[in-house]
């Protein structure tokens, strides 16, 4: 198991975290030890629909050609470049067009190469679960061949070089950390050198981008404030104190950081993704500055992107979040756009900020806040395509359907191979005292605990599923703590056995369920979720719009979407016997079907239901 380490070393030698806060004085902070990540190698996805998105995407990216992957760069260096071109934003090419007052918008070659840093970060993570021998042989001719490639050209006239430069970055140090690819060192000290002459003096807001010199519309979209939390991890794994400055020099905390860390919302009108990612600079800025401004910037502000979400947990219509008039803003979108949540890079984002403040304060209402995302967006997307296609958004209009992207290899091809890479990562913790259990999936972990190594297995087909079941196998007895998350949705029939004998204490809904017992090898824990049915309006001054949800899941109206339903219609939906995953309802007469995202096609659905009240 990881133990916590010091400031400045604790992610250079291992890829799990966690950090003491004595000293803090964050809302929902302890001075207790913090949560952990386990290593990626000590958990390991079973059979059930988390697996399956992460073996989809690992082999699809493995079996890309490396040439093609390469083209763009070898393009812009001036280099032979073989292979066919990928298409969409990927392309090296003068065809992109998107300007105010012009008609004729081509987004391809839009951000040529822009997504390889995160096709190498994927492949990276998942080698470290898999060791699988063609990804590694794979990703080491692909850091060989980029490093040829590697001039300050790369971004000449370049719509968003902070962009692909804070891709690139991750991809090296993922390379570097868990593949063992020296060479990625010194190729990212190549790189750094190469954009730095493209990037400004600090991280800038679009606003004051518009008001320097720019080529084309697109180049004020570039998101340099982002590029804290990668810069900052270069430091903290040893690639060099420079990174350190760089990192600090692009937090932006006069216009973002400051004011979340005072309680003021200053996220109407930004781009949804790319703040939420911004977040997760934010803490990196404090793990690694140790300034506990960024530190309530980002609680602060993960707090109000959920204050703006729908039912599903997505947020950010048309790519933009709200400000105080957030929940209006959702109402109005849900009649004027399709685009209602950028789904894989959305999910993404919003993993990785929920993961730290998870580790961070041990709120359990962290791990609610990824489940209820897991299930209602990312695990339903249509799996990515050989040829690019990609599913980007989840649509919550009145009459939606799943699509992919227009463009091939749009940025959500990217943030989707890295995001399965995670789901381990994403669901089991630990401390000194034990082992947490965040999400509940088919899954095996061993870990050492107490100097002693364990299994623990989770045997579950959750949430179809209300139950989920756990075995532990060790050498001898050993007293830990297992702790079980309990979501603060969970019905009053939610309980746990051990051995088949109820525990004595009582599972309470938003905490985590600690059981300290001396376990021997063979006891068998049993967690029962009751995933009692409810509506959530969404607002106040809209309570006839409402989410039909049966425990962490929105069951969509799948069916008739035109039937008039009241509360209790909603309210009396029975399981199909001859379908576990549609729920049926009579509405005067007509019988409407529901589903959970993950079972819808390519029929229309339905997020929000007009009732009568």
């Amino acid at each position: 198991m990881s133990q916590p380490l010091s400031r400045r070393t604790f992610l250079i030698t291992s890829t799990a975290w966690g950090v003491g806060l004595a000293s803090a004085r964050v809302q929902g902070v302890t001075g207790t030890p913090a949560l952990s990540l386990l290593r990626r190698d000590e958990v390991l996805l079973l059979k059930g629909p988390l697996r399956t998105q992460f073996d989809h995407q690992q082999g699809l990216f493995l079996g890309i050609d490396n040439d093609a992957l390469l083209k763009p760069f070898r393009s812009r260096a001036g280099l032979p470049a073989p292979g066919a071109d990928m298409g969409g934003w990927y392309d090296n090419s003068t065809d992109f067009r998107c300007d105010p007052g012009n008609p004729n918008v081509d987004f391809h070659g839009f951000i040529p190469g822009h997504s390889f840093g995160q096709y190498v970060s994927g492949l990276a993570r998942g080698f470290a679960v898999t060791r699988d021998a063609r990804v590694q042989a794979k990703l080491r001719a692909l850091i060989e061949g980029y490093r040829a490639t590697i001039s300050s050209r790369f971004f000449d006239d370049y719509n968003l070089p902070a962009y692909t430069f804070d891709k690139l970055v991750i991809g090296l140090i993922d390379a570097y950390e868990h593949v063992g690819i020296a060479a990625a060192r010194p190729t990212l000290q190549a790189l750094t050198q190469a954009a730095l002459p493209a990037l400004p003096e600090k991280a800038l807001t679009r606003e004051e981008r518009r008001q320097r010199p720019h080529v084309r519309e697109a180049q004020i979209w570039d998101e340099t404030y982002t590029l804290p939390e990668n810069l900052l991890l270069a430091y903290e794994r040893g690639f060099g104190d420079e990174y350190q400055t760089l990192g600090a020099r692009f937090l932006q905390r006069e216009q973002l950081f400051d004011p979340l860390a005072r309680g003021e919302n200053v996220l109407g009108g930004r781009h949804a993704y790319s703040h939420v990612n911004a977040l997760s600079s934010a803490v990196q800025g404090y793990l690694t500055l140790g300034d506990e401004t960024l530190l309530r910037a980002a609680v602060n502000g993960f707090t109000m992107i959920e204050a703006q979400s729908y039912a599903t947990g997505g947020w950010g219509p048309d790519e933009n979040l709200a400000g105080n008039d957030s929940r209006e803003a959702l109402f109005k979108s849900l009649g004027r756009t399709h685009n209602s949540f950028e789904t894989p890079c959305g999910a993404y984002g919003h993993f990785k900020i929920a993961r730290h403040l998870l580790c961070l304060t041990r709120d359990s209402r962290y791990g609610d806040s990824m489940e209820r995302v897991l299930y209602n967006t990312i695990l339903g997307a249509k799996p990515t395509e050989a040829d690019g296609r990609t599913f980007y958004y989840s649509d919550y209009g009145a009459m939606a359907h799943k699509e992919f992207h227009r463009d091939r290899w749009p940025c959500c091809s990217g943030t989707f191979v890295q995001l399965t890479a995670d789901y381990g990562i994403s669901a089991y913790l630990s401390d000194s005292s034990g082992l947490y259990v965040n999400l509940y999936t088919s899954s095996r972990v061993r870990a050492r605990i107490h100097g002693q190594m364990l299994t623990l297995t989770q045997d579950t087909d959750y949430p179809r599923d209300d139950v989920s079941r756990f075995t532990l196998d060790l050498r001898t007895p050993m007293r830990f703590t297992l702790a079980l998350r309990i979501p603060a949705w969970a019905g009053p029939a939610t309980r746990v056995t051990l051995n088949g004998r109820p525990l004595s204490a009582t599972p309470s809904p938003g905490s985590f369920l600690h059981i300290d017992h001396l376990w021997r090898a063979g006891d068998r824990i049993a967690l029962f979720l009751d995933q009692t049915l409810r509506l959530e309006p969404l607002s106040a001054a809209h309570p006839e719009l409402v989410a039909l949800m049966r425990g962490a899941r929105v069951l969509f109206a799948a069916s008739d979407l035109d039937a008039s339903m009241t509360r209790d219609d909603l309210l009396a939906v029975r399981r199909d016997p001859a379908d576990a995953e549609v729920w049926r309802s009579a509405a005067g007469g007509r019988e409407v079907a529901f589903k959970p995202f993950t079972a819808i096609g390519d029929e229309p659905y339905r997020l929000y239901n007009q009732t009568v009240l």
